[in-house]
Order: structure tokens, then C-alpha cells, then sequence
């Protein structure tokens, strides 16, 4: 862990980096919907959930914070829900949307969708154990997501790693703009915090990757795709030796000494 000993702060982001979907939301929402007499096909309801994802985002950015007027992201996910079953031949009576919505958003916060991803959780023990007593570096959380963030950390127990969790909806911004890293370094506490100093972690290339070195930090991409794949896609600006296909890898390159910043 030693080439870390250079940042003060250290993000993570969530989804895909530190936990994953226990099993895919078009399987999910379609054991959820059948319990609610709404039946369809499960891949009808992956394709028009990711349809609609893409629909909301584009129409409502950040789960709807600065819609005017204002859409409470409760909302935001109320029509992503309605429309995606809709679309799936499968429409929820408005008598039943409310209990619907509420009873996925509840289930979404818990390790009945969630779980760690590979290497996650002994990555963060590490960074703990490595971090005590003197707590020269803090360690926190950056992701694109709505208020429900911190009950999650709370339940899949990853909260006891962490100094901080930033979501999108509260710092009003999301990743990859400037305002949401800067918000993280403000919330870290940190005295004379520089850039160099902040080091982030995360599998998008553009929101976490690309987005943290454009404000002078370092960062580390989790992502699947070969090296060059993405250099292909996104550019020279992807650093080789700072990709890795699991933070599992990551961590072990950092413990063989085979990460340099």
C-alpha cells in the first residue's frame, strides 16, 4: 500500500466499483411486478428499463434536482418505473403505483439487490487497517445517486470504512462535472487539500476516469474492456498502467508494489 501514501483522500465510486446487482434489474422489477399482478417478460423490462433510464437522464438530469419545476427524485423514479412496465405491456393500476414504487426503492437501499463487488470489501479493510491510528488519509465515496446512498452503505456494512458518502442529488452535480470533486474535497475536512493529493476510483472512463484527472486528480479505472478498447474508444488520456479488471487486481498490484502514480 505504500504508493499510497502520497493522497490525502482517496473516492470511490459505487456502482460497478464497490457493489454490483446481485441479479439484473429487468429480473428484479419483473419478480417484483409479478408479486403486484403485473407479468411480462423479463427482457422486455431489462431493454425498456434501460430505455428509460436513458429517457429520464436525458429529460431530467441528476434524478430531477434542478427540474424546474423541481422533481423530487422519489418522482423521477415513480415515472422511470410506470414507464418501463407500461412499455413492457404490462402497466401498474395507479391504485398499486404508489405501494409499487416505495416497496423498490426500499428494496434497492438493501443486500437483496446488492452485493460487494470482487475484492471490494478487502480493498477498504485494507485502506482501514493501513490508516490507523493517525488517519493521515480520508477515504469516501463519489457516486452518481440519489439520497437513498447512505442507507445502502449502511446495510452492505461499507459504511465503517468511510469517512464520507457524496451523492449527486445533494451536492447538486454530477460526476464527471468539477463541482461534485470539489464538493468531495470540502466534505473530506481536509486542511490545504491539493488535487495532486486526491486520488478516485471508479469503472466509468469519462464520469470517474477522465472526469477526476480534468480536475487535476489522479484516478484508477475498474473496467472490464481491455486497455485497448478503451484507449481506442476514449483516448491516449487513459493511462495503461492505471486500468484493472477488478479492484481484487488493483489491490494486488498495489500490495506487489506494481502501481506508480
Amino acid at each position: 500500500m505504500r504508493s499510497l501514501n502520497r493522497f490525502r483522500l482517496i473516492t470511490f465510486d459505487v456502482t460497478n466499483t464497490l457493489l454490483q446487482f446481485r441479479t439484473s434489474p429487468g429480473k428484479q422489477y419483473g419478480e417484483i411486478g409479478a408479486l403486484f399482478g403485473a407479468r411480462c417478460d423479463n427482457n422486455e423490462l431489462a431493454k425498456n428499463f434501460k430505455a428509460n433510464w436513458y429517457k429520464m437522464n436525458r429529460d431530467y438530469p441528476n434524478f430531477g434536482v434542478e427540474t424546474s419545476p423541481r422533481l423530487e427524485w422519489q418522482q423521477w423514479w415513480r415515472q422511470l418505473i410506470a414507464g418501463t412496465f407500461a412499455e413492457s405491456g404490462a402497466p401498474i393500476p395507479d391504485a398499486k403505483l404508489d405501494n409499487f414504487v416505495s416497496h423498490l426503492l426500499e428494496l434497492y437501499k438493501t443486500t437483496i439487490c446488492w452485493q460487494p463487488c470482487n475484492g471490494s470489501v478487502e480493498l477498504l479493510q485494507q485502506l482501514h487497517k493501513h490508516n490507523q491510528p493517525d488517519k493521515h488519509c480520508k477515504v469516501g465515496v463519489i457516486a452518481n445517486f440519489d439520497p437513498r446512498l447512505e442507507a445502502l452503505l449502511r446495510n452492505t456494512k461499507l459504511d465503517r470504512y468511510l469517512d464520507f458518502a457524496l451523492n449527486s442529488y445533494a451536492a447538486k452535480a454530477e460526476k464527471p462535472q468539477a463541482a461534485i470533486f470539489e464538493r468531495a474535497m470540502a466534505e473530506s475536512g481536509l486542511e490545504k487539500l491539493r488535487p495532486e493529493e486526491c486520488l478516485h476510483i471508479g469503472d466509468g472512463p469519462t464520469t470517474d476516469y477522465l472526469g477526476a484527472k480534468e480536475v487535476g486528480w489522479h484516478a484508477a479505472l475498474v473496467h472490464e474492456k481491455s486497455y485497448s478498447y478503451l484507449a481506442k474508444k476514449y483516448g491516449v488520456d487513459i493511462n495503461r498502467n492505471h486500468v484493472f479488471p477488478s479492484l481484487y487486481d488493483f489491490h494486488k498490484k498495489l500490495s506487489d508494489g506494481a502501481v506508480v502514480w
